[in-house]
């Protein structure tokens, strides 16, 4: 009797456990986003031209190389960095240089930012430059989004789309 006694208890404390388990895992609910929001992510990953253009070797610089080398461009690997400008709505909301990833630079420069706008419609304008010039830029997207509460965009960049893309 002691023992069934004991095996009773055991499982009303096991019921006791999971039923505070249920309760606490709904509530108090978590909102990750306030639903009176929207959401424009800018997420890319792009490479900007190199930062010392590629040259031709000559037929005399490709007899000293060894022959497993001879190679008829010569090319560095460091990257300009990025220049990339967000304005949502005629104010400033992203300015940045992103530089080039890796131990020689020679990788893409990356972003990932967020911005919470209240919703509705917006004019969007995203800039972007990835060659040496130093006035401009090489890449440009003015256009009017139309956002609802809980709506994320996604701006991403692809070059060999056009340039930006709106998801």
């Amino acid at each position: 009797m002691a023992r069934a006694l004991r095996y009773l208890a055991q499982a009303a404390v096991y019921l006791l456990i999971a039923v505070l388990l249920g309760v606490l895992s709904n509530s108090p609910v978590y909102r990750a986003f306030p639903r009176d929001q929207a959401l424009i992510k800018l997420s890319l990953v792009h490479s900007a031209q190199r930062k010392v253009p590629c040259r031709k070797l000559s037929a005399e610089e490709l007899a000293e190389l060894a022959p497993n080398m001879r190679k008829p461009m010569s090319c560095s690997r460091e990257r300009l960095p990025l220049w990339l400008e967000v304005r949502l709505d005629d104010r400033l909301v992203f300015s940045e240089s992103l530089p080039p990833a890796g131990l020689s630079k020679d990788g893409p420069a990356r972003a990932y930012h967020r911005f919470p706008v209240a919703p509705g419609r917006h004019s969007l304008s995203l800039k972007m430059r990835d060659s040496a010039r130093t006035e401009g830029y090489d890449y440009q997207l003015d256009t009017e989004v139309e956002l609802e509460a809980l709506q994320n965009l996604v701006v991403d960049f692809r070059p060999e789309s056009g340039g930006f893309i709106l998801r």
